[in-house]
C-alpha cells in the first residue's frame, strides 16, 4: 500500500528521485501513465495488470469506454528506477502534468501520483473541494 506524501525535484535529465518507501513497492520496473485531473499515475507491473484486466474488460461499443482506454494505454510507458533511486520522466508525460521541475509525490493506495507542485497546491486549496461534502457523499457509497 502506498501512503504518504514527499516533495522533490526533477534533475536537468528530467529524473526523478522516487521515495525509497515507494521503490521497495514498485520493484525494478513500474508503469507510469497519465493520470485524472492533471497528475500522473504509477503503478507496480502486478497492479497495472489489475487495472489493465479491468479496462480490457469495458465495451469497445461504447464511445467513453474506448476514449479512456486510449488515453491511459497511449500514455503508459514501462520505467525503471537507476541505481541512485531515480527514473526518468518521459516529456510527453511531464508536458501533461504540467512539470516543470518541483513535484509532489504522493502515496494512493495501490497507486502513486505525481503531481507538480503548482497543480498539487491549487487542488488542495480550491474553494470548491470541501472534504466534508466528499466524505458525506463517500458515506452514500458504503465507505
Amino acid at each position: 500500500m502506498f501512503i504518504g506524501e514527499y516533495n522533490h525535484s526533477l534533475d536537468p535529465k528530467n529524473r526523478l528521485i522516487m521515495p525509497a518507501k515507494f521503490r521497495e513497492q514498485l520493484g525494478e520496473a513500474f508503469v507510469m501513465t497519465k493520470g485524472l485531473d492533471n497528475c500522473l499515475f504509477v503503478y507496480s507491473i502486478n497492479e497495472w495488470r489489475v487495472v489493465e484486466e479491468k479496462l480490457k474488460s469495458l465495451p469497445m461499443t461504447n464511445k467513453d469506454a474506448r476514449a479512456f482506454v486510449r488515453f491511459f494505454f497511449a500514455g503508459a510507458c514501462e520505467c525503471e528506477i537507476d541505481k541512485q533511486g531515480r527514473t526518468l520522466v518521459p516529456s510527453n508525460l511531464k508536458e501533461y502534468a504540467n512539470i516543470d521541475k518541483d513535484v509532489v509525490i504522493i502515496g494512493v493506495s495501490t497507486r502513486i501520483e505525481i503531481w507538480s507542485l503548482e497543480l498539487w497546491n491549487k487542488f488542495n486549496n480550491d474553494a470548491d473541494i470541501s472534504y466534508e461534502d466528499v466524505a458525506e457523499k463517500m458515506s452514500q457509497l458504503g465507505i
